[in-house]
C-alpha cells in the first residue's frame, strides 16, 4: 500500500472513531458542536502524558479517554440545561475555550504545538476503529441504547414513560467525549505532532456533518458518513479545484432530497425486510 492511501486510510479510521463520539450524543437528542475541544483535550493529554513522564501509547490513550470522559461529565450539567441552538453554541464556546487555554500555554507548545515522542501504526488505528463500531452497535442495543433513542425521538414522551432523561444525556454526552478523546489520542501518537490550529471550529462542522448526512436514526449513519466525507474528496481529485464544488452540490443535494440522512430506521428495514422475503422465497 502507497503511502498516500495508507494516510487516507489513517484518517479515515479517526475520523470514525470521532464520528461516532458525536453520534452518541446525537442519538439522545442532543447537538454537540464541541466534538473538536474533546478531541484537543484527548490529543493533548497523550501528548503530555507520553513527553513528560515517558508513558506509552498503552497508557497514554487510556488516560486520555478517562480524562476527556470525565471532563464530559462535568461540562455535560451545565450544558444539558440549555436547548436547541443555545446548547449548540454553549459546546461550541467550550471547544472555542479549549483551543484558547492550549494556545496561552507555554507548556502545551502554545501555538508552536508539540511533539509526540511514541508512534502508533496504522493497524492499531483500523482495530480501535473497528472496535468502536461494534461497541456503538452494542450500546445501541442494549437498554441505554433503547432510552437514547426514545430520547432522540421525543423527549417529552420518553420521560413520561419512566426514561430518567438526564441521566441518560449525561451518559451519552461523557461517552461521546471519551471517543472524541481516543480520536485525538491516537491522531496524536499517529501524527507525532499536534497543535492547536487543526482543532478548529471548522473540524466541529466537518464531524457534526459525518452524523448529520450519514444519518443519526441508526448506527450505521456515522460510519456511512465518515467514509462518504473522506473518501468521496479524495476520488474528487481528478476534477482538479472543481472537486470543492461538485463536493459542495453533492452535500447540499442531500440535505434537500434526504434532510433525514442517508441511513435511516426505514432504509434499513425496506433492505433487510427485502432480502429477507428473497431469502423465504428461496
Amino acid at each position: 500500500m502507497s503511502g498516500y492511501w495508507a494516510g487516507i486510510l489513517a484518517i479515515l479510521a479517526i475520523n470514525i472513531i470521532f464520528a461516532y463520539g458525536i453520534f452518541v450524543t446525537a442519538a439522545a437528542g442532543q447537538l454537540n458542536l464541541g466534538g473538536a475541544g474533546f478531541m484537543a483535550i484527548g490529543a493533548y493529554a497523550a501528548a503530555v502524558l507520553g513527553e513528560q513522564l515517558g508513558w506509552s501509547p498503552a497508557l497514554t490513550i487510556p488516560a486520555a479517554v478517562t480524562i476527556t470522559g470525565l471532563i464530559g461529565i462535568a461540562i455535560a450539567f451545565p450544558v444539558l440545561r440549555t436547548r436547541g441552538v443555545y446548547m449548540v453554541l454553549a459546546t461550541f464556546a467550550f471547544a472555542q475555550v479549549v483551543t484558547g487555554v492550549i494556545l496561552t500555554q507555554p507548556v502545551l507548545g502554545g501555538a508552536m504545538g508539540m511533539v509526540v515522542p511514541d508512534y502508533v501504526d496504522l493497524p492499531v488505528l483500523i482495530g480501535a476503529a473497528i472496535a468502536t463500531v461494534v461497541l456503538v452497535f452494542f450500546l445501541m442495543a442494549t437498554r441505554l441504547g433503547l432510552a437514547m433513542r426514545a430520547l432522540h425521538d421525543d423527549e417529552l414522551v420518553s420521560t413520561l414513560m419512566g426514561v430518567p432523561a438526564r441521566a441518560v444525556q449525561v451518559a451519552s454526552f461523557a461517552l461521546g467525549a471519551g471517543l472524541a478523546g481516543l480520536a485525538g489520542g491516537l491522531y496524536a501518537h499517529h501524527f507525532s505532532f499536534v497543535e492547536a490550529q487543526y482543532f478548529s471550529a471548522l473540524l466541529s462542522i466537518y464531524v457534526l456533518l459525518f452524523v448529520l448526512i450519514g444519518g443519526t436514526q441508526t448506527a450505521w449513519g456515522p460510519l456511512v458518513g465518515a467514509t462518504f466525507f473522506t473518501l468521496v474528496p479524495e476520488l474528487l481529485r481528478i476534477g482538479g479545484s472543481w472537486r470543492y464544488v461538485v463536493f459542495g452540490v453533492i452535500i447540499v443535494a442531500m440535505m434537500m432530497f434526504r434532510p433525514e440522512g442517508i441511513v435511516t430506521r426505514t432504509l434499513l428495514a425496506r433492505l433487510f425486510g427485502r432480502r429477507r422475503r428473497v431469502a423465504d422465497a428461496g
